[in-house]
């Protein structure tokens, strides 16, 4: 299952992944229990009360639709907000947007045309029938309740490495289906059973547009790219970083676009191609693949006054009404 999601063994702080805890056990209690006594209603919580103690990610995670404005990125990658935002539409010529549940398929519009534009690159550079979209951003941005900890200003797209089937797939389909891992089960090799040829292409793909900023992969891919592509690559391999997880998917992000003058830049990649056995070994070492697991003190929520001023003007502003032409599935 995609979308960014890390592997116990690469996580190391409790930042990048949320949970719900479990609800109390109530439907244990017997039936002729006397019941215990309400407790006194609480007034309703003001705007600002709910601001100042709930999770921001709790915040955007309600809202079911884009603010008005005109669209911007806000912030920077793992700490901002979206503007403005437009959906992808969930079926197109060459795509298809995977865990609707989720509705995750919002982006800044310079995504949502760089995925219109890759798709039918990649399916032609491959032979797939298309690609599979993944997590893209929640429809005003900003954290989510699970599963990432950037993501939030329209920029990032988790793309699967499974090929996109030759039907429209139902809505089913599309929560239960798992993305493949490429890797095996040591994480220090691909898995020749769900490795292909095909999946240079793809990565190279999508490395190769202008205005990519960064691709993540999992170490064991990076480093088979290393091996198997000519030295003279024209600077996309550069772009191609080993991150914890990305076994399943490709994690494409964004430059910050022109129009978004509030977005901060990622810093740029290091000098050379990332191949050197110095940044590679890292990766495969024991600290890396079999970390101690140390219990670490509860982590700090962020909180509406973390993010960029202008995100608490988007998360109150009001919807933004949208009408994207999709089939459904």
């Amino acid at each position: 299952m995609v979308v960014c999601r890390n592997l116990t063994a690469f996580v190391l702080s409790a930042a990048i992944v949320s949970g719900f805890t479990s609800a109390p056990a109530f439907a244990q209690r017997a039936a002729n229990a006397s019941p215990s006594p309400l407790p006194p209603e609480k007034p309703p919580m003001t705007e600002t009360a709910r601001e100042k103690s709930v999770p921001a990610k709790y915040l955007f995670g309600e809202k079911k639709l884009p603010s008005v404005g005109k669209a911007m990125a806000i912030g920077y990658y793992p700490r901002g907000c979206l503007q403005g935002a437009v959906e992808l539409p969930i079926n197109g010529p060459t795509w298809q947007v995977m865990r609707l549940s989720r509705n995750r398929n919002w982006g800044h519009p310079s995504l949502v045309q760089f995925l219109e534009k890759f798709a039918p690159l990649a399916a032609k550079a491959t032979g797939w029938n298309g690609v599979l979209v993944g997590d893209m951003a929640q429809p005003r941005g900003g954290p989510t309740v699970s599963d990432h900890a950037s993501h939030q200003i329209g920029l990032d797209v988790d793309i699967w490495f499974m090929p996109m089937p030759d039907h429209v797939l139902s809505g089913e389909e599309r929560e239960k289906i798992s993305a493949i891992n490429l890797v095996s089960d040591d994480w220090k090799h691909l898995n020749p059973k769900t490795w292909t040829p095909q999946h240079i292409a793809f990565i190279k793909t999508a490395a190769q547009q202008p205005e990519v900023e960064r691709v993540l992969v999992n170490a064991a891919i990076k480093k088979e790219l290393c091996r198997v592509e000519d030295k003279a690559h024209d600077g996309w391999m550069a772009k191609v970083r080993p991150w914890y997880g990305h076994q399943d998917h490709i994690h494409v992000r964004l430059r910050c676009p022109a129009d978004s003058p509030s977005c901060r830049p990622q810093a740029p990649v290091p000098g050379g191609d990332g191949c050197s056995a110095k940044e590679l070994d890292y990766w495969f070492s024991d600290k890396v693949l079999r970390p101690q697991i140390k219990p670490s003190p509860p982590v700090r929520q962020t909180m509406l006054a973390d993010l960029p001023a202008a995100c608490k003007t988007v998360l109150e502003a009001p919807d933004k009404k949208t009408s994207v032409a999709a089939d459904k599935p």
